[in-house]
């Protein structure tokens, strides 16, 4: 019969069942011990699905955030992007017959969605008439106290200044005193230009009788 089935000894076997369950229960401990050790059951995953999970949390939050935020407008009133200027070059004629003088102006649109300053004076005005590469006039040239002019443009509202008359002469800055030599005619061509301020100037084409 099996010593092991039926303890020998000088104690009951009841003892000697106990004791083998005991050291059973220790190897058993043991064992489960070494393998939780190894494997760390659900640590890998654990962790980084709570990573992932703050991160997408952590993005969306910061997208809602960004859609919330108010988006800038231009404030009205404040001064005018030159950018959103478009200024045109204006004469009141095509063509001038021999001793008429062109009367020359420009007009100034403000093409954003709300109302703005632009300095229009003089300080900020150039004219100039030329033929080809021939600059003939410049309104610099003898321009005595020019001053600043803010208007207030609205939205898509064109406004046109008041004209200026050219003689017909070439003009210089030692020249503003004297008899200045008159511009040819004969149906010749001249180019009228005119800038105001940071727009992009504009340019005119009219004929000299």
């Amino acid at each position: 019969m099996s010593t092991f089935r039926n303890p020998v000894g000088p104690q009951p076997s009841s003892v000697y069942w106990r004791r083998r369950l005991l050291v059973l229960l220790g190897l058993i401990a043991v064992i489960v011990a070494i393998v939780l050790i190894v494997v760390q059951p659900g640590a890998g995953s654990s962790s980084s699905g709570t990573e992932t999970t703050s991160s997408g949390a952590t993005a969306k939050a910061e997208d809602d955030i960004a859609a919330e935020e108010p988006k800038a407008d231009p404030i009205e009133g404040a001064p005018c992007e030159p950018g959103k200027v478009i200024v045109e070059a204006v004469t009141d004629k095509a063509g001038y017959a021999p001793g008429e003088l062109p009367r020359l102006s420009f007009s100034i649109t403000n093409t954003s969605a709300v109302s703005c300053e632009y300095n229009v004076g003089t300080t900020q005005q150039t004219f100039r008439v030329s033929s080809g590469d021939d600059l003939y006039w410049s309104s610099k040239d003898c321009e005595s106290a020019p001053v600043d002019a803010l208007l207030q443009l609205e939205p898509n509202v064109t406004v046109t200044s008041d004209p200026i008359t050219w003689d017909r002469t070439r003009s210089a800055p030692e020249t503003c005193e004297q008899e200045r030599p008159a511009a040819p005619g004969g149906e010749a061509t001249f180019n009228f230009t005119v800038s105001v301020g940071g727009a992009d100037p504009a340019e005119k084409s009219f004929l000299l009788y």
